[in-house]
């Protein structure tokens, strides 16, 4: 793979909410030339999704306790709706763009966070040396701009509910 520039960059809930807002920036990174890898979350969709649901969102310190209802939850909004919205945003706008997560092809290990005064529930650690780098450089080289969902795995094959920004 030639060298070329590498973009990295998280989309934030207050930009994934606001459709105006979302558009530009999705038309922002579209048109950026080199290699690029949009990593998102999805908070406030999950949480409105689970209130029709009848599932209650809990948070202690602006962090979703993520039980195991809450864990389905998550997976089929951030790694479905809200992924695949933004991939098929993309590629109307010629950005040959991929959705996955954390889990697929083991792209970003993680471990459960351990339980201290407060259990988050199936929340996940990312640790650097783990993350798969020869899996991400196929990606990047097969000419994909990766759209992650913040979805990890542990090493008991759990998904786990992963902070957007420390993914990024």
């Amino acid at each position: 793979m030639a060298k070329e520039n590498l973009y990295i960059i998280k989309i934030g809930g207050n930009v994934i909410d606001d459709r105006e807002s979302c558009d530009k920036f999705l038309n922002s990174f579209a048109g950026l030339k080199g290699l690029k890898v949009l990593i998102h979350g999805g908070g406030k969709v999950a949480t409105a999704i689970g209130e029709r649901l009848g599932i209650q969102s809990n948070y202690v310190e602006g962090r979703r306790i993520t039980d195991d209802e809450t864990i389905d939850l998550v997976t089929m909004v951030y790694g479905g709706l809200v992924n695949k919205k933004i991939v098929g945003r993309l590629q109307s706008l010629g950005c040959n763009a991929i959705g996955v997560t954390g889990a697929d092809a083991a792209l970003i290990p993680a471990e459960k966070r351990k339980v201290a005064a407060i259990d988050y529930g199936w929340v996940g650690d990312v640790r650097g040396e783990q993350i798969n780098v020869d899996g991400w450089l196929r990606l990047l080289s097969a000419g994909w701009s990766p759209v992650v969902a913040p979805l990890t795995f542990d090493k008991e094959g759990h998904i786990l509910n992963t902070n957007a920004d420390t993914i990024a």
